[in-house]
């Protein structure tokens, strides 16, 4: 089932002009790669990029892993900003924060 991106709020388009390199950017780019370093997120993100929007059961359909699984990787991609999340009604609807995978494609591409 696929959700139109209005389910979520609309992504924040503004430059991002932090500097790509120097401690803070180092620690941002390891709390990044944290976030990504299990394949199941891996996954997921590529799924809400494939898809624009979904709800977690689509999510939880993809995946070969329990719905409390699933939940808790959702919970660190969104805490580490990957992803935002909105609840419309019983459903949770989550889409990809462009803002942040750019900033990710930045700071990896510093290296």
């Amino acid at each position: 089932m696929k959700i139109p991106q209005a389910c979520c709020p609309p992504p924040n388009d503004a430059a991002d002009l932090r500097p790509i390199e120097g401690d803070a950017a180092d620690e941002e780019l390891a709390s990044l790669g944290k976030a990504l370093g299990h394949p199941a997120r891996v996954k997921i993100l590529r799924i809400l990029i494939a898809r624009n929007a979904c709800i977690c059961s689509d999510i939880v359909d993809e995946l070969p892993l329990a719905q409390s699984t699933v939940s808790q990787h959702l919970k660190v991609l969104k805490d580490a900003g990957l992803i935002r999340g909105e609840v419309d009604g019983p459903r949770v609807c989550y889409c990809i924060e462009p803002r942040t995978l750019r900033r990710l494609r930045a700071l990896v591409s510093s290296l």
